[in-house]
């Protein structure tokens, strides 16, 4: 895929230069951890090359849309996405495909193609691993600045109602990141419990 690379850097340049430093979760880590979990998923999921390389980039765009705006910023980043896809010579079907999946991860998840759930699952990976608190308290400090979000037990309150709400789309997650998801909600809901005694 002609232009994969210089488009790949320049991407992450963008994403390093132009996030605020505001955003704890949707910062360039976010999408840096996302791209090396696409790895794990595509280790088990069989994609074509050329679709494994449409999907790093639909991961590289999903959060561009955060230098521009934190509202709708899935629809600002397929806008920015389309714009830099043109200027790279990728072609109309690539560009419609790669928009989609930044479409896609916005919440709710409502993935139409394998690529879509695997985008999905990917974003929201660590609902179902180990690093689940550390991530999550990234995301509780970025919401205390957008929206004012102050309570913990009011953000543990929130976080069990949309872990309860999601899911995950491919069998890779179903059978390794929904367990360990179950098991956050438990605990959640013991912490929340604990607080109202």
């Amino acid at each position: 895929m002609k232009g994969y690379y210089k488009l790949r850097k320049h991407i992450l340049e963008i994403l390093e230069t132009k996030l605020s430093k505001d955003l704890h979760y949707h910062g360039i880590h976010h999408t840096v951890d996302a791209l090396e979990t696409s790895d794990k998923y595509l280790r088990h999921i069989k994609i074509a090359p050329e679709d494994a390389k449409l999907l790093r980039l639909g991961i590289l765009f999903h959060d561009i849309g955060f230098t521009e705006t934190t509202v709708d910023h899935e629809k600002k980043g397929a806008e920015i996405a389309q714009k830099m896809l043109k200027e790279y010579d990728f072609d109309q079907k690539s560009i419609h495909t790669i928009t989609n999946l930044i479409l896609a991860t916005e919440i709710p998840q409502h993935p139409q193609t394998l690529l879509e759930q695997i985008i999905c699952d990917v974003d929201l990976d660590y609902l179902g691993r180990s690093d689940f608190y550390k991530i999550s308290d990234y995301l509780f400090e970025e919401l205390k600045i957008l929206i004012g979000l102050k309570d913990k037990n009011e953000w543990n309150k929130i976080q069990i109602r949309f872990l309860e709400k999601h899911q995950y789309h491919t069998e890779f997650a179903i059978k390794n990141r929904q367990p360990e998801k179950e098991k956050r909600i438990e605990e959640l809901k013991n912490m929340v419990a604990e607080k109202n005694i």
